[in-house]
């Protein structure tokens, strides 16, 4: 009896030792800091989050192109006495000593002549400066490490085509078509070789930490040599998300972030097809991290557009811009939200979006309206919510994946407007790992 408690203890001691292991990294994207109104986040909304959080990371840092080093993008807010962002943010590891916080590079938040993440991969004496210089800014700023969030060129968005044009496309493919960087195998060997290098300068440093992060639409297979940096990085984070939004497909609104590859799509573009590229080639699945999109998609639809809402269906560009955030094609979680609740429910009044919830729990949520008689446009959105968060963080459990990132912070519902819960879609996903 006394054996059989012991064995019981120690397999619930185990069974213990593994709970949390999980890694959620956390972004911030700075710029949040000087939108207006509800959706201006300061470091101190970051609070009721950082519990939840293995990782923050802060975005974003950026390459100087006459001297390729790394420098933040908005010095006045990143580390001028006045603001001094970097700093306070990673004195939240004072309140929450198992944090670790990364600076994040590139992000596709670098706007400045991206063409120098190329330049700088193609130069030996480019890669040291921005080695030495991302080392030395780390470390003068308390951070734990370095993410590589670098932005590749991008693969082209698909196009739709007349039944002639689909014969031509096919004639083309089979001729070759022209890759979106030229010197694709020299940036992939110049990536490598930026890895290694880093690697080593930040091991000199103790318990620093190497992130790379794969952009959206960015084809990993070119770029990224599994083999040779796999075994040199911490965390591989993969936001296969935005496969398709307003901005590449003005034409044509689908699923912006599906698990699986819904019917009759392109086979690759979807997230499961994202991680097992990784795992094919051999990537330890503990180091794998999958994102999760805290922001919707959105597309205008026009008399043109299917009634029924099932998506591929003709769109008209991006949405309007939501009275947060700001920007067209895209609104926040709670600024989604807003717009499924009629909130006087008068009797025969429209509510503004249908929500379409996905079953098979493989594509994702949507909703939309069809444009009417009044005048009030017609809007389709794709976008994550807690039970869809919920479900891609099974999804990485299933696997046995390293655990999701969140991105970010600042479009989740970081104010509690929807239900008076803060950080909803975090906090779904933390509890399914």
């Amino acid at each position: 009896m006394k054996t059989f408690i012991l064995l019981a203890a120690f397999l619930a001691c185990a069974a213990a030792s593994t709970v949390g292991t999980s890694k959620v990294l956390c972004y911030y994207d700075s710029k949040s800091y000087v939108r207006e109104s509800q959706a201006r986040m300061l470091p101190l909304d970051l609070d009721p989050a950082l519990s939840f959080c293995t990782h923050l990371i802060y975005g974003y840092a950026g390459i100087q192109p006459d001297t390729y080093k790394m420098i933040p993008l908005n010095e006045n807010l990143d580390i001028d006495r006045s603001h001094d962002n970097y700093r306070t943010i990673t004195n939240f590891k004072s309140k929450y000593p198992g944090l670790k916080v990364l600076l994040s590079v590139g992000g596709d938040a670098d706007t400045e002549d991206s063409n120098k993440y190329n330049l700088l991969l193609e130069s030996p004496q480019a890669r040291t400066a921005f080695v030495n210089s991302g080392v030395l800014l780390a470390e003068r700023y308390n951070f734990d490490g370095i993410d590589l969030s670098w932005q590749f060129a991008k693969y082209k968005p698909k196009k739709i085509r007349s039944t002639w044009g689909s014969i031509w496309h096919g004639i083309k493919k089979t001729f070759g078509t022209t890759p979106v960087d030229d010197k694709e195998a020299e940036h992939r060997e110049g990536f490598t070789a930026l890895v290694r290098e880093m690697k080593q300068a930040l091991s000199v440093k103790p318990n620093m930490q190497l992130a790379v992060t794969v952009l959206p639409n960015v084809n990993a297979t070119v770029y990224y040599d599994v083999p040779a940096i796999i075994n040199l990085v911490d965390i591989v984070n993969i936001k296969a998300y935005d496969f398709y939004t307003p901005e590449r497909n003005p034409k044509e609104a689908d699923y912006a972030t599906p698990l699986y590859p819904p019917q009759n799509r392109e086979p690759l573009h979807n997230a499961d097809a994202a991680v097992s590229y990784w795992l094919q080639n051999h990537a330890p699945a503990q180091k794998l991290v999958l994102a999760i999109p805290t922001f919707a998609r959105t597309w205008k639809l026009d008399a043109d557009s299917e009634i029924a809402g099932v998506p591929p269906l003709h769109a008209d560009g991006p949405g309007e811009a939501g009275p947060y955030t700001k920007t067209d094609g895209i609104l926040s979680y709670p600024e989604v939200c807003a717009k499924l609740i009629n909130p006087n429910h008068q009797k025969g009044m429209r509510p503004h979006l249908r929500k379409v919830t996905d079953p098979s729990k493989r594509f994702g949520t949507y909703a939309f309206r069809i444009p009417d008689d009044s005048g009030e446009g017609g809007l389709w959105v794709s976008y994550e919510d807690p039970d869809t968060a919920g479900q891609r963080a099974s999804y990485v459990k299933a696997k046995s994946l390293g655990g999701v990132s969140i991105v970010d912070l600042s479009m989740d519902d970081f104010r509690g407007l929807c239900t008076g819960d803060k950080y909803p879609i975090l906090r779904a996903a933390k509890y399914r790992l």
